[in-house]
């Protein structure tokens, strides 16, 4: 007698690293959500995926990036420890490829967290941009 043993089915190579499986809970976002609001940052603009990384910029540097095979957004944080303080709360987990300062926000995290951390991530940019194009923000 012989058993048939179903293989696994294929999962996302990198789906552990947005959010552990016990962290899951029903999308509250998507990237089209994410999208609208980073579109709606004074002088942010999207990249070209097809020349550059799936991102959107503010005054030429990246303040947020979607990743091809993780349902997440990776943002900036203003230092390694924030970035490692949110990874131990379970809010976001470790950017893959990413400075320690960015951290990976699942698409399932709440709205407000996830607004929230895109909005810190833009700030953060823009206060390292010089300030005359800090000045030119939103005049487009």
């Amino acid at each position: 007698m012989t058993t048939h043993i179903d293989a696994p089915q294929k999962r996302h190579k990198f789906r552990h690293l947005a959010t552990p499986h016990f962290l899951r809970h029903p999308a509250h976002m998507s990237r089209d959500a994410v999208n609208t609001i980073c579109a709606a940052l004074p002088g942010a603009r999207a990249s070209d995926p097809t020349t550059e990384l799936d991102s959107w910029k503010v005054g030429g540097k990246m303040f947020a990036c979607f990743g091809d095979r993780i349902d997440g957004v990776c943002t900036k944080t203003d230092s390694v420890e924030t970035a490692q303080m949110l990874i131990d709360a379970g809010a976001a987990t470790k950017a893959p490829y990413f400075h320690k300062s960015w951290v990976l926000v699942s698409l399932d995290a709440p709205a407000d967290e996830l607004r929230h951390r895109i909005q810190t991530s833009y700030d953060i940019i823009v206060k390292s941009l010089p300030k005359k194009t800090q000045a030119t923000l939103g005049q487009s």
